[in-house]
């Protein structure tokens, strides 16, 4: 079931971010006069296809859900009647081309802009960047740091939560192997430390996936919140009693229950037992009971009524407050993610970050099975990396496609078909190459680790 719900993840994923840029494509060549044969979601077999409007495209839906296209009328490919000829991608002025090329990039920022300001509205979770454990000898033992503290800078970046600490000291690793940190410890005072990891070569270990704060020697502390249901688990005790998203435990057979650990604690030792929930929702307060399913850890039984519960509290904004934190935080995840690919390019940033398909699955599949929330963040983190790949200078991508056409415009006429035909034939191999790197770097990390 979970490597259903994976493919299943991945095919809407890659459907839906693919239809967004290529609309992006196509509603700016009809807004500019281009003519539109063909709309493809997908490539291959067509599963299914529809003619429409005054120029007759076809939208296709297509067997390998992989990618997509838009097909534009282009003398370079067959013969133009020469009533269409103005309307032919190569007659067009080079700034609505560039303006084509560059929509369908524009419209996966778009898509993660809107995404953004939906999460934003509808709450996402609020977690301090407070340390846990901290490893003995470790280089953040050296440094200085300690549990409870928490990070309030890296270098001159404020780190409002654990993800911004982690973009930062990526940054500043890379630069020189050290690291200012501004803490605040558990008794609120403020302290400046440095970080040092010296060696190149474990700078640059440290770039694959998962291994930095585990080679710093730190993690995070989870957060204590409120025992607030997420979502009950389908079919579950809870679900099956009348327990839902938003409802706030109050109290277990009438014990308070202040935190989640709490609530956790409590019904793990009661395996086979019937508990009665006191629940506090938008309706008031409410008496639930629930019997406590058995099930086996390790060589323990424990007790389950089958619900996520949130990991932290929600932060909430208006609308016009979201919409400009969607606009930052798309901005600052492309500003990673071309940071990240150059430093690839340099050397300086472990090629193991490359993903394909098998592990944007898992990843799909994974945020997928938490909820529409988690799986809202993922579509768009991937809808960034594919507007930034996709402005590239790659020959067969769209960022090559717009180095051509600033070439016609400097030198006032189209490279050579030679020129191009070899353009292509050169993006086609690094991507032939990248595609590759990334089914290896899949294979090694899921199925040889």
């Amino acid at each position: 079931m979970p490597v259903a719900i994976s493919i299943l993840a991945f095919i809407v994923a890659i459907s839906v971010l693919v239809a967004v840029h290529e609309f992006g494509h196509f509603w700016v060549a009809k807004r500019l006069g281009f003519k539109v044969l063909r709309f493809s979601i997908g490539f291959g077999r067509p599963l299914w296809m529809r003619t429409g409007g005054p120029d007759r495209t076809e939208y296709v839906i297509a067997a390998i859900p992989l990618g997509g296209y838009v097909k534009l009328l282009d003398e370079r490919e067959g013969p133009v009647a020469a009533a269409e000829l103005d309307r032919s991608f190569t007659r067009r002025p080079v700034w609505q081309r560039l303006l084509v090329l560059s929509a369908g990039p524009a419209f996966n920022f778009l898509f993660a802009i809107v995404a953004y300001w939906i999460l934003f509205m509808w709450g996402v979770p609020q977690t301090h960047p407070v340390v846990g454990d901290v490893v003995v000898n470790s280089h953040a033992a050296q440094a200085g740091l300690q549990p409870r503290d928490e990070i309030l800078r890296v270098g001159e970046q404020r780190t409002a939560d654990p993800k911004a600490v982690i973009f930062a000291l990526l940054e500043d690793l890379l630069d020189d192997g050290r690291v200012d940190l501004h803490v605040r410890g558990a008794d609120q005072r403020q302290r400046d430390l440095q970080l040092a990891v010296p060696d190149e070569r474990e700078r640059h270990s440290l770039t694959e996936p998962g291994a930095l704060l585990t080679g710093i020697g730190f993690d995070f502390r989870a957060p204590e919140v409120p025992p607030i249901i997420d979502r009950p688990v389908p079919a579950g005790p809870a679900e099956q009693a009348g327990v839902k998203s938003g409802d706030r435990v109050l109290a277990v057979d009438e014990h308070a229950v202040a935190t989640s650990t709490e609530f956790r604690d409590y019904i793990s030792k009661r395996p086979g037992e019937r508990v009665i929930l006191t629940l506090k929702s938008s309706d008031g307060e409410r008496n639930v009971a629930v019997t406590v399913r058995a099930e086996q850890e390790g060589t323990s039984t424990v007790g389950r009524i089958g619900v996520e519960l949130q990991r932290a509290e929600l932060e909430r904004l208006g609308p016009f407050a979201a919409f400009a934190r969607a606009g930052t935080e798309t901005w600052s995840m492309s500003q990673l993610t071309v940071s990240m690919l150059w430093n690839m390019i340099m050397g300086r940033v472990s090629v193991k970050n490359i993903s394909g398909p098998i592990n944007i699955a898992a990843f799909a599949g994974e945020t997928a099975r938490v909820g529409l929330r988690p799986f809202l963040t993922f579509l768009a983190i991937v809808s960034i990396s594919l507007g930034v790949l996709n402005l590239m200078p790659i020959p067969i991508l769209d960022g090559g496609q717009m180095v051509f056409q600033v070439i016609e415009l400097a030198k006032g006429s189209p490279l050579s078909e030679r020129a191009q035909v070899l353009g292509q034939q050169v993006g086609i191999a690094l991507l032939l190459l990248l595609m590759s790197l990334a089914f290896y770097n899949d294979i090694t990390s899921r199925f040889l680790n």
